[in-house]
């Protein structure tokens, strides 16, 4: 028996999935600063120590219990994940996040040790198994949205509270958000449903100027955190998530494209003046192309033809992956000078077994802010030199 098989991710919008060896991998990056106002990092990595269950630590010969949500350690310990100079800096730290309600704190042995409670830890965490064996470095807890909003709006992020805002608003095969399919995108929940943002929105969300946001995303991505796709324009950047899947589901990561997400999310993309011979897996020698006298240049008809198969291959029709498949666009009828021209696709098996017969229309317009005048079809706007092509 044959079974298909569709990951998507199950999104519960009060609270966020967390793993916790993704933060304890996060505290050993140096790379990435924590000097900031906001206490997200700080708080998280409280979380991730908190106990599953009650369990027993022993410290200079006195045995202490530690509940669920509660857990206990030399300051030291916190002074070295807080990543802070002085031991007075952590008590610092604590004390504000108890004026706040979210944990209460002792310090005890001599204040060398601190014992501290997350509040609504059992609230938040309800789905865990108490009796889960007590890893600090495995496993994974739920962290409240509304905290996350709460922490970052005190005052400027550091990078590392960026990184987990970016993390915790991470959405993958969402159906009610756009892009969302062709990767793990970041995704702030503000009832659109689509992922563009802007550099002024990222700054004024962190507390930072447009410049830092700039400079801190493009460090992400040199890292290898994220995958940055901006857009010409007003249209705004997507930010995709590098090692999510793998993280999350342990899967392998995908590769984003620019022109798979500009098709989601119907947005121009540029081609480029003098196409390259391999910007695509088809070549001229697949692609015959009848009547091409219009406006729309043959090399940028070759180029969307080549797009279109890609996004074929994607959707199962493993012919658009063989280098021997053939392609022949022909005109429906003679349409020359008008806005839509349709065309007939046929796709060939190179054995000549199978074939595929699709309409596709190209929209000739010269306004790269055009509305899509076609309802419930996916769409590839392409930005081309001398105007912009719908593909439908």
């Amino acid at each position: 028996m044959n079974y298909q098989l569709e990951i998507k991710q199950i999104v519960n919008f009060p609270r966020c999935r967390i793993y916790r060896d993704f933060i304890h991998n996060l505290i050993e990056d140096k790379n990435i600063r924590v000097n900031g106002d906001s206490y997200l990092f700080y708080l998280i990595i409280l979380y991730t120590y908190a106990n599953y269950r009650t369990s027993r630590q022993r410290f200079d010969g006195i045995v202490y219990t530690v509940n669920a949500g509660e857990w206990i350690c030399r300051v030291s310990e916190l002074q070295h994940v807080f990543r802070c100079r002085y031991l007075h800096q952590v008590i610092s730290i604590l004390q504000y996040l108890e004026q706040q309600h979210y944990i209460t704190y002792v310090q005890l042995g001599r204040k060398k040790l601190v014992k501290f409670q997350i509040t609504d830890w059992t609230k938040d965490n309800t789905a865990l198994n108490y009796s889960y064996p007590c890893k600090k470095t495995a496993g994974f807890f739920f962290f409240p949205i509304s905290k996350v909003h709460e922490l970052i709006s005190i005052g400027k992020c550091s990078e590392m509270d960026i990184v987990l805002d970016l993390w915790i608003h991470t959405i993958y095969q969402d159906q009610q958000v756009q892009g969302s399919e062709v990767g793990p995108v970041v995704y702030f929940r503000d009832n659109t449903g689509n992922p563009l943002t802007s550099y002024s929105s990222l700054a004024e969300r962190w507390g930072i100027s447009k410049s830092s946001v700039s400079r801190i995303l493009n460090k992400f991505e040199d890292h290898g955190y994220i995958s940055l796709i901006t857009f010409k324009g007003n249209h705004g950047s997507v930010i995709y998530l590098e090692n999510y899947l793998s993280t999350m589901f342990s899967i392998s990561d995908v590769m984003t494209d620019k022109e798979e997400v500009a098709m989601s999310l119907n947005l121009p993309i540029e081609i480029p003046e003098d196409v390259p011979a391999d910007a695509a897996t088809i070549t001229d020698d697949n692609i015959t192309v009848s009547d091409n006298e219009d406006s729309v240049p043959e090399s940028h008809i070759k180029f969307i033809v080549g797009k279109i198969a890609e996004l074929l291959d994607t959707q199962g029709i493993s012919c658009c992956g063989c280098p021997k498949a053939s392609y022949q666009l022909s005109k429906l009828s003679d349409c020359r000078g008008e806005l839509y021209i349709p065309y007939t696709l046929k796709l060939t098996c190179p054995l000549g077994n199978l074939k595929y017969l699709f309409e596709v229309t190209i929209l000739k317009t010269r306004n790269t802010n055009s509305q899509n005048h076609f309802n419930n079809i996916p769409s590839l706007s392409l930005d081309a030199k001398g105007g912009t092509y719908h593909v439908k």
